[in-house]
C-alpha cells in the first residue's frame, strides 16, 4: 500500500513537472547574422569631367611655356646669326625665294582663317615685313632668317585652317595657340567629341598631332597629313622636344 502511494506521488510529480515545462516561455530565436556589406565605389561624372578639363588645360599651359622657351632660344640664335653674318651670308636669290614662300604661306592662312582664329597671323606678317626690310638693306642672311621664322609660325596655323573649323561645337573651347602632341598608343580619331561618333581614321602610337580646341575630354586635332577629327585626351601626351 505504501509502495503504491510512493509510486503515485512520483508519477504526479513527473506529470506536474512536464506541465510546467510545457507552460514555460520559450526564449526568442537568435537574430540572423548581418549580411556582409559590399563596398561600391560610385564615380562622380562631374568630378571626372573637371579632372579631364584640368588635364587638357595643363597640355595647353605646357605648350605655352614651351613656346616661350622656343622664342627665347630663337632670339639667342638670331644674335648668333647677326654676329656670324659676315662669315655666312645668304645669296640674294635664296633670300628672295624665302620671302616669296613666306608670303605664299601668309596668303594661304588669310584665305582659310581670320585673325581671331589664329592670332599669330599678325606676327607672321610682321616677320615677313621685317624680312623684306632686311632684304632692301641687302642683309640677305637676316632676310632669309626672318622669312624662315615667318614660314615656321605660319605652319602652326596650316593645320588649323584645314578641315571644317569655321564654327565651334557647343561647349568647344579653343586653345590660346596650337598644342603639339604625340599619341601614346594607337587611337581612333572620330568625327565628333564622343565615343558614339563615326571613326574617321586610326593613328599609330607615336604619331604627331596638333590640338586646336576641346570639348570636355575630347581634343580637336589635325595630323601631319592634314586630316582632322576628335581624339580622347588620354591617348595623347606632350610632344617630345627636338634634339
Amino acid at each position: 500500500m505504501a509502495h503504491r502511494r510512493a509510486t503515485g506521488w512520483a508519477g504526479a510529480a513527473l506529470l506536474l513537472g512536464a506541465g510546467f515545462a510545457a507552460c514555460a516561455p520559450t526564449s526568442p530565436p537568435a537574430p540572423p547574422a548581418p549580411a556582409a556589406v559590399e563596398t561600391v565605389t560610385v564615380k562622380d561624372p562631374d568630378l571626372e569631367q573637371r579632372a579631364a578639363r584640368a588635364q587638357v588645360r595643363l597640355l595647353e599651359d605646357e605648350a605655352l611655356i614651351s613656346d616661350l622657351d622656343s622664342r627665347l632660344d630663337e632670339a639667342r640664335q638670331e644674335v648668333v646669326r647677326v654676329m656670324a653674318k659676315l662669315q655666312t651670308v645668304a645669296s640674294r636669290a635664296e633670300a628672295a625665294s624665302g620671302i616669296a614662300e613666306a608670303q605664299i604661306a601668309l596668303d594661304s592662312l588669310k584665305a582659310g582663317l581670320s585673325a581671331a582664329d589664329f592670332p599669330e597671323m599678325g606676327q607672321v606678317a610682321k616677320l615677313l615685313q621685317m624680312g623684306s626690310a632686311e632684304f632692301d638693306r641687302q642683309n640677305y642672311g637676316g632676310a632669309l632668317y626672318l622669312a624662315n621664322q615667318a614660314k615656321s609660325l605660319a605652319g602652326a596655323g596650316r593645320g588649323l585652317a584645314s578641315g571644317d573649323r569655321g564654327s565651334l561645337r557647343p561647349g568647344e573651347v579653343r586653345f590660346a595657340l596650337p598644342v603639339p602632341l604625340r599619341t601614346l598608343s594607337s587611337g581612333r580619331v572620330r568625327e565628333g567629341p564622343g565615343a558614339g561618333f563615326k571613326v574617321l581614321y586610326t593613328l599609330a602610337a607615336g604619331a604627331s598631332v596638333t590640338a586646336f580646341s576641346y570639348v570636355d575630354a575630347w581634343l580637336r586635332v589635325s595630323d601631319d597629313d592634314g586630316r582632322s577629327g576628335w581624339l580622347y585626351y588620354t591617348l595623347v601626351g606632350k610632344a617630345e622636344e627636338p634634339k
